[in-house]
């Protein structure tokens, strides 16, 4: 789902709790308790992919 108020994509991979997040500067990775990988959250997201990508993903969200 992308968030346009903050510019942000975020890749939900399953429906566990998160318990933790790891910050790799624009992207962060949110983990369960048994280290499963949950959430991608890509911060400043325009800076990674062309514009008529990000109407698509406004327009089908």
């Amino acid at each position: 789902m992308y968030s346009k108020d903050v510019d942000a994509l975020l890749i939900e991979l399953s429906d566990d709790a998160i318990s933790y997040a790891e910050d790799e500067g624009r992207v962060i990775l949110h983990y369960s308790n048994n280290e499963k990988l949950v959430l991608i959250e890509i911060l400043d997201f325009k800076q990674f992919i062309a514009e008529d990508i990000i109407a698509e993903l406004i327009s089908t969200s």
